[in-house]
């Protein structure tokens, strides 16, 4: 392996556009000429850096919700994706697609049973498409903190990639893995990105219009010198959103294929993937790390919480949005273990593994019966069903875009609240528990101050909805 290597890291992922009432995407009209954004992105981003083998050449993971409609829409390019990390697999005995928690919810902000699950479904979906278990997790907005880094190596993922800011370390060398230490002894290999050449790549059009120049005059300049001079090697890991690559900015895609096919080569640069140099170059440095962080809010995850200068405005709503989400996720869970606890011991361990049911490996009856030792009546079996479908509600209703923007009413935190209107329903037919009076008690401290949306009022339309509309409860 050549001593000079760069590694670029896609991020592939965008909110679910699915409307939760219906599960059908809507017209989006600023998506024209395709019906939806998915589309649109699709054809200017997914399908051409498939058909260019881009995904063959780069470090990458695509969300699960985002791949699941992928392999409806287009199974080709799904089944393309999948292929070229199982050349690198067959070529050198791992591969280079990564796996990403599930539902893109901040993991530091979230309870450890909900991290757990997150991580479990992220890897079981991953291993459903790719036919392997992963090495590598992206955690969603690379939000960390020791907890999350000790369920991941407990769930048998050796590394993750962060920002150089959520190192606590004032001489971080870019170019190298490095090793965190965990309590109980354990261990994660972590990555940090370059984040100067990544923010260029993002955010610099004009610096990513040529590769070959791209490769002499941004890349060769960022080695360190002493290791160039006694030939050590180091590597460049940008990283970025994958959609950056022929969406956000055109003909991206082409730019990336010549990178990595021949620009960089070029230059004496190898390109390889985090998980190959793993292999040749484990970590030999240690350190610690800065908890709840992310890459994309420079005030830890407090844009996920709270108002912060990210998001300009006033972000009381956000606080509110979260503290009824949490009332509401506390008194679900209640009901859920005292319903499920008496036929099943461990019911977080049915819910962790219903992502399977999901998927379509298992049948429902069949994993309830296994867990719980013998065969349940239908009707109890039926309550359960409706239970873990409220559960998976509730999962969906922490995405992280519900928080991202800077007003309540945008259809990211919409769409969260429609989801905790479905697992407000789905408990109250599963207990006959009515949730829904101190979820809007809670919601309506929620106000947008641009649309004029009152949280308790969207609750309302939305299981209004739900209970209108002839969706299948169970599918």
């Amino acid at each position: 392996m050549a001593a000079l290597s760069l590694c670029i890291h896609g991020h592939f992922y965008q909110p679910p556009r699915e409307d939760p009432i219906t599960g059908r995407i809507p017209d989006e009209h600023g998506a024209h000429p395709y019906h939806n954004w998915n589309e649109r992105i699709h054809a200017e981003c997914y399908r051409p850096n498939a058909e260019l083998g881009n995904f063959e050449r780069i470090s990458f993971n695509v969300g699960p919700t985002l791949f699941e409609w992928m392999k409806s829409y287009d199974p080709t390019v799904h089944d393309l994706i999948v292929t070229q990390d199982r050349a690198n697999l067959h070529r050198y005995g791992v591969g280079n697609a990564i796996a990403q928690a599930y539902n893109h919810t901040i993991l530091p902000l979230s309870s450890r049973t909900d991290i757990i699950t997150q991580i479990y479904w992220g890897i079981a979906d991953f291993e459903h498409r790719f036919g392997r278990k992963p090495q590598g997790m992206w955690l969603p907005e690379t939000a960390v903190d020791l907890e999350t880094l000790s369920i991941l190596a407990d769930q048998g993922i050796e590394f993750t990639i962060l920002a150089p800011w959520q190192a606590e370390s004032e001489d971080l060398d870019l170019t190298e893995a490095y090793r965190v230490d965990l309590p109980q002894g354990s261990s994660i290999s972590v990555f940090f990105y370059n984040s100067e050449l990544s923010s260029c790549v993002s955010f610099n059009p004009s610096a990513t219009s040529n590769a070959d120049f791209f490769s002499q005059k941004e890349l060769l300049t960022r080695y360190l010198p002493e290791k160039v001079r006694s030939n050590t090697p180091q590597l460049l890991l940008i990283a970025s959103d994958g959609e950056l690559y022929g969406h956000h900015q055109q003909f991206r895609d082409r730019f990336l294929a010549h990178l990595v096919n021949g620009a960089s080569t070029k230059m004496g640069i190898s390109p390889t993937y985090l998980s190959l140099w793993l292999k040749n170059h484990p970590p030999e440095k240690s350190v610690c790390i800065r908890e709840n962080t992310s890459w994309s809010c420079h005030h830890g995850v407090l844009r996920w919480v709270g108002g912060c200068p990210c998001t300009p405005g006033d972000g009381k709503w956000k606080i509110h949005l979260r503290q009824a989400f949490d009332r509401l996720a506390f008194a679900l869970d209640r009901l859920y273990v005292d319903v499920v606890k008496p036929y099943i011991p461990k019911p977080w361990t049915l819910r962790d593994q219903y992502i399977h049911v999901i998927l379509g490996e298992v049948r429902f009856q069949d994993l309830v019966n296994s867990l719980a030792g013998t065969s349940l009546p239908e009707d109890v079996s039926l309550r359960i069903r409706y239970l873990l479908e409220a559960q998976r509600e509730r999962q969906r209703m922490y995405t992280s875009c519900g928080w991202f923007f800077e007003d309540f009413s945008r259809i990211e935190p919409i769409n969260n609240v429609a989801y905790a209107a479905q697992a407000v329903r789905l408990i109250r037919i599963a207990t006959g528990v009515d949730l829904s009076s101190q979820i809007m008690d809670d919601m309506k401290h929620v106000t947008s101050a641009r649309g004029g949306h009152r949280g308790d009022i969207v609750f309302q339309n939305q299981l209004n909805r739900a209970e209108e509309l002839t969706r299948p409860l169970l599918r």
